[in-house]
C-alpha cells in the first residue's frame, strides 16, 4: 500500500486523538466516584432497612401503649363504678363485701397495668432516640451518595467536553486519508489498540520494541510513499528524521 508521506504523518495526529478518546473512555469507566457511589448506595440500603425496622418497632409499641391505656381506663372506670355503687347505700352487706373485694382486685390490676405502661413508655423513649439516630445515619448516607454523584457528574461533564474536542479533531482529519489507508489504520487500532506510531531511534512507538536489522533494512529501502508496519504489533510506522534509518 502506498500513501503520500505527508498524509501518513497525519496518521500520528489521528492516533493521538484516538488515544485521547480511549483515555477518556477508560477514565469514565474507572472513576473512583463510581465505586464510591455503589458502596454509598449499599450503605443507604442498610441504613434505610435499619430506619424502617426501628420505625416499625416504634409503631408497634405505640399500638401497645394505646391498648394498655385503654385497659387501664377500663379498669379505672370499673373501680369508679363499684365505688359509686358502694356509696349509694343501696347494696346489701353481702354485695358490699363482694364490691370491696372487686375494688381491691381492680386496684391491684391497675397498679400492675400502670407499671407495665411505665415500662412501655421507657421503651418508647429509647426507641424514639433510636429512630432519631437511624434517621440521622440515613441522612448522612444519602448525603454521601449525593456528594459522590455530584463529583462524578462534574468529572463526566469535563470528560464530555474533552471527548467533544477530540472527536472534532478526529472528524476533521478523516477526509485527509485515502479509504484503504484509513481502513488499515482502523483495523489495526481495533485489534491492537494503536493504529499508527512514530518510528523513533529504531523503536516502534506503539509496542516500544526495537526493530531487528532485517526489518530496519526493509524499511530503509522502502519508498517514501510505501506504508510500512511494525512486524511485532502491526502498527503503521511513520518515518521521520528521528527514525534512525
Amino acid at each position: 500500500m502506498k500513501a503520500d508521506p505527508a498524509v501518513q504523518r497525519q496518521l500520528l495526529d489521528l492516533a493521538e486523538a484516538d488515544a485521547e478518546l480511549a483515555r477518556i473512555s477508560h477514565r469514565r469507566r474507572t472513576l473512583p466516584e463510581i465505586t464510591e457511589i455503589a458502596e454509598a448506595e449499599k450503605t443507604v440500603r442498610v441504613k434505610k432497612d435499619a430506619q424502617v425496622a426501628v420505625t416499625t418497632q416504634l409503631d408497634d409499641l405505640d399500638r401497645e401503649l394505646k391498648r394498655q391505656e385503654k385497659e387501664i381506663e377500663a379498669v379505672r372506670s370499673r373501680a369508679d363504678r363499684d365505688a359509686k355503687l358502694m356509696q349509694s347505700g343501696t347494696v346489701a352487706a353481702k354485695q358490699m363485701t363482694d364490691l370491696e373485694h372487686e375494688i381491691a382486685t381492680l386496684q391491684r390490676r391497675q397498679g400492675v397495668l400502670e407499671d407495665d405502661l411505665l415500662e412501655l413508655m421507657e421503651r418508647r423513649e429509647a426507641l424514639e432516640m433510636d429512630t432519631q439516630h437511624a434517621e440521622v445515619e440515613l441522612a448522612k448516607a444519602e448525603a454521601a451518595v449525593s456528594d459522590a454523584a455530584s463529583r462524578r457528574d462534574e468529572v463526566f461533564a469535563d470528560l464530555a467536553t474533552q471527548e467533544a474536542r477530540a472527536t472534532a479533531r478526529r472528524e476533521k482529519l478523516l477526509p485527509v486519508f485515502p479509504e484503504p489507508l484509513l481502513a488499515l489504520y482502523n483495523r489495526v487500532r481495533e485489534h491492537k489498540g494503536t493504529g499508527a506510531a512514530l518510528l523513533r531511534a529504531r523503536r516502534c512507538g506503539a509496542c516500544r520494541l526495537e526493530l531487528d536489522r532485517t526489518a530496519l533494512s526493509q524499511i530503509k529501502t522502502a519508498a517514501a510513499d510505501d506504508v510500512v508496519r511494525c512486524e511485532e504489533c502491526g502498527a503503521i510506522l511513520i518515518r521521520t528524521g528521528e527514525s534512525g534509518l
